[in-house]
Parts: structure tokens; C-alpha cells; sequence
């Protein structure tokens, strides 16, 4: 969605509302592609003292493969963003918080893009506490203990020995 900021700029608009779907088909996170229900951009730009802002809610249904255990899962997602649109900076450096649009355009589908992209963790797990697969059997630990032998480091094997006795 091309969002165009030329009537916030010249003061003829007091905001634009926010409210669609977009397909993200192609997103592709690790090596799977978890947004198959697209996602929902809510929000609005506009004015107050001669400041443009674009406030949206991005909300989505992720669905994944834990990193752990192999499990598939499905969570919600939903965070907002809040920014000041600008058509330049003099200081790029200091461009956190802020968004300059080209021509007084935006493209929103790719700012959207980008923040999902942002906000996923670098590690998927199905739940905070999952206790994955055991190497030795490949057993999901989450549903229960198997029933390998703990490996002993031979460094500790001696130590092992005077317990047995």
C-alpha cells in the first residue's frame, strides 16, 4: 500500500486511517514461510503541531517449527509502531524514530516487512521452557523422560567409580 503524505504535509488533511491486509506469502523466516494468514496493519497517520505521525498496530498469526523440540506450533503476534514521517533529515544519522518518505510517499507494505522482520526472536521455541529432543533416541523431552543412559564425561568416569563402590 502507497501511502501518500502530501495532505498531512500541507495541513489539508487532519489524518488518514489505516485498515488492511496484506499478504506476506514470501516472507520466509529460517527456511520456512510462517505467515500464511497474512497480516493485519491497524492505525493512522496524522497531525498534531504541524507533525506528521504514523501510529499502526501490525498484528499476525505465525506459525512455526520450534528450534528445540522440531514441534510445529502457532502463535499470535501484534505490536505497534509509532513515528514521526518526515521528507528529509539534515542528519541521517539521528534517524531512529523517524521515517522520510520519497516524494511525500510511503511505501507501507515494505515498512511492515522490515519491522516483522525486527521483531521476531532470532530463536523460535514452542513454548519458554522447552526441554527439546534427546540426542542419544531423538525422543521429544516435553512429553516425557526416555529412557537412554546418561552419558558420563570420561574426565568424571573415575569419580563414577568411587560412588559405585
Amino acid at each position: 500500500m502507497q501511502l501518500d503524505f502530501t495532505s498531512l504535509f500541507n495541513s489539508s488533511c487532519d489524518a488518514i486511517d489505516i485498515d488492511y491486509s496484506l499478504s506476506l506469502e514470501d516472507f520466509e523466516y529460517s527456511t520456512y514461510k510462517p505467515l500464511k494468514n497474512g497480516v493485519q496493519i491497524k492505525g493512522r497517520a496524522y497531525t498534531k503541531a504541524d507533525v506528521v505521525h504514523l501510529d499502526i498496530k501490525i498484528s499476525f498469526d505465525f506459525f512455526g517449527i520450534c528450534d528445540r523440540c522440531a514441534d510445529e506450533f502457532e502463535r499470535k503476534y501484534s505490536f505497534d509502531i509509532s513515528r514521526i514521517v518526515v521528507t528529509h533529515l539534515e542528519n541521517e544519522e539521528d534517524d531512529e524514530g523517524y521515517i522520510i518518505t520519497d516524494n511525500n510517499i510511503l511505501d507501507l507494505d515494505d515498512l511492515v516487512y522490515q519491522e516483522i522482520q525486527l521483531f521476531l526472536p532470532q530463536k523460535m521455541l514452542c513454548n519458554d521452557d522447552c526441554k527439546g529432543i534427546c540426542q542419544s533416541c531423538g525422543k521429544n523431552l516435553n512429553y516425557g523422560e526416555c529412557n537412554c543412559k546418561k552419558e558420563v564425561d570420561p574426565r568424571m568416569a573415575a569419580l563414577l567409580q568411587l560412588l559405585d563402590e
